[in-house]
């Protein structure tokens, strides 16, 4: 398959993963590797985790998991097969030092650390502006 990187095209993004409108986290790739993602999110008003003009915690987590979803959705991709339908199957742990706004373009990097049968244990860095605002450790399972 056509390598895309970078890629910001919503159409193509949203056949990589799983979640549908009004539940979409993730707007663009910017690197790609077996080990490695660079994912995008650009918060908007009517996000479904903004309260009172901030992006929760939780919507930082979510954000962070379809990241995941996205490194496995274009590792299948690249080998011609369809996107598999995944879950959280373990957040082990989960910092946020701050909570993005409407209209902040976050950053995530997934950094794989063991795939087994189908479980991926990851790290995933958020950041916004540069700066560091999540940290987690999580496992997802492809069904």
């Amino acid at each position: 398959m056509e390598n895309r990187l970078p890629t910001s095209d919503q159409d193509f993004i949203e056949g990589l993963i799983p979640q549908r409108f009004p539940f979409v986290m993730v707007h663009g790739l910017t690197e790609y590797s077996e080990n490695h993602l660079i994912s995008a999110f650009e918060i908007k008003e009517d996000n479904l985790f903004v309260q009172d003009g901030n992006f929760q915690a939780s919507g930082i987590i979510e954000h962070q998991a379809q990241s995941v979803a996205l490194h496995t959705g274009y590792k299948y991709y690249l080998s011609g097969k369809d996107a598999p339908t995944g879950y959280i199957g373990a957040i082990k742990s989960f910092e946020a030092e701050t909570l993005p706004k409407t209209g902040d373009h976050l950053t995530s990097e997934v950094t794989i650390l063991n795939e087994v049968m189908g479980v991926t244990l990851v790290d995933i860095i958020t950041r916004l502006n540069g700066e560091v605002i999540a940290k987690s450790q999580m496992k997802t399972a492809v069904k």
